[in-house]
C-alpha cells in the first residue's frame, strides 16, 4: 500500500505561481506512473499531468505550458509547479501513483488550490 501525502495548495491570485507536492510511503523509483489530478466543485476527477519512471510527461491541453510535473526519487516526492494560474485552475487537487503491471492507483487526500481573479 502507497501512502501519499499533498502539500502546498493555497490561495492565489491569477496570474500566480503555486507548487504542489507529493510525498509517498516509499521509494517512488519502484512506481511507473505519478500524477495529478484535479476534481473542481460539481465537476468529475479530471487528469492534469502524469510522469513515468522512464521521464515520459503527458499533460492536459488545459494546463500545457503552464504546469509542469517532476518527481525527485531521493525525496520521495513528485511535484507540481503551477505558473500563470487562472481562476478555472480551482479545485482539489489529488496525487496518485500506481506501480507497473497493476491497475491498482493510490490517492492522496488532496490539497486545495484557490486562484482569485
Amino acid at each position: 500500500q502507497v501512502q501519499l501525502v499533498e502539500s502546498g495548495g493555497g490561495l492565489v491570485q491569477a496570474g500566480g505561481s503555486l507548487r504542489l507536492s507529493c510525498t509517498a510511503s516509499e521509494n517512488i523509483a519502484t512506481i511507473e506512473f505519478m500524477g495529478w489530478y484535479r476534481q473542481a466543485p460539481g465537476k468529475q476527477r479530471e487528469l492534469v499531468a502524469t510522469l513515468t519512471r522512464g521521464g515520459s510527461t503527458h499533460y492536459a491541453d488545459s494546463v500545457q505550458g503552464r504546469f509542469t510535473i517532476s518527481r525527485d526519487n531521493a525525496k520521495n516526492t513528485a511535484y507540481l509547479q503551477m505558473s500563470s494560474l487562472k481562476p478555472e485552475d480551482t479545485a482539489v487537487y489529488y496525487c496518485s501513483a500506481q506501480r507497473i503491471l497493476s491497475s491498482r492507483i493510490y490517492w492522496g487526500q488532496g490539497t486545495q488550490v484557490t486562484v482569485h481573479s
